[in-house]
């Protein structure tokens, strides 16, 4: 199955690695966040918009970005339901295999 493209920005990441947009849009949709926020590693940086505008236009969100350093999925930022955001979505290199945590919920990208 070909992978949809949502910008061109985002070809590199789709091709690259196995992120599955659809899947993320469904899952916030599903779980009726209206704000989520996503934290990527810094090889992703440079695609970050190109990912918040794909979520915010699939899923009719408010998307934030973590713009702070990030060491790994155990790095999930705090304080961020100060501002209503309900879901975390780290994008990474690797699949994260932990527990859930307490925090806001995690939408995994298997």
């Amino acid at each position: 199955m070909e992978k949809k493209t949502y910008n061109e920005g985002l070809a590199y990441l789709t091709e690259k690695y196995d992120i599955d947009f659809d899947s993320i849009i469904s899952d916030i949709k599903k779980k009726g966040y209206d704000k989520v926020a996503i934290q990527v590693p810094d090889g992703f940086k440079l695609h970050v918009l190109d990912i918040a505008d794909a979520l915010s236009e699939g899923a009719g969100v408010d998307v934030y970005i973590w713009g702070g350093s990030t060491y790994g999925a155990c790095d999930v930022p705090t304080g961020l339901e100060k501002l209503g955001i309900k879901s975390i979505i780290q994008f990474g290199h690797a699949r994260f295999r932990a527990d859930e945590t307490k925090k806001p919920d995690m939408i995994k990208n298997e």
